[in-house]
């Protein structure tokens, strides 16, 4: 079992930046690939961005590109995603998720926590 549990939301003007947190316990986390999926009302859940459990190779929706970064500490078992230059479209619970290095199926997931972007 990995238990995941994310930090950092909160209500943010648009244009601004917040860093969330994803801290994880229970296995080797270096051996997971880890994800951040968000949901906003009444929308299907989405990926946001993704980084792997060896080399730390990265990938993000379009939508997030060139303002949101996926990061990983093995050290401290936490992910991050830096967000800048963040929009009202933005607005969602951010999930982390991980899955192990062999599996296609993120099968760990943290409570979300929430980000509001104000326009």
């Amino acid at each position: 079992q990995v238990q995941l549990v994310e930090t950092g939301g909160g209500l943010v003007q648009a244009g601004g930046s917040l860093r969330l947190s994803c801290a994880a316990s229970g296995r080797t986390f270096s051996n997971y690939n880890m994800a951040w999926f968000r949901q906003a009302p009444e929308k299907e859940r989405e990926f946001v961005a993704s980084i792997s459990w060896s080399v730390g190779s990265t990938a993000y929706v379009d939508s997030v590109k060139g303002r949101f970064t996926i990061s990983r500490d093995n050290a401290k078992n936490t992910m991050y995603l830096q967000m800048n230059n963040l929009k009202p479209d933005d607005t969602a619970v951010y999930y982390c998720a991980a899955r192990w290095r062999l599996n296609n199926e993120y099968v760990y997931w943290g409570q979300g926590t929430q980000v509001t972007v104000s326009s």
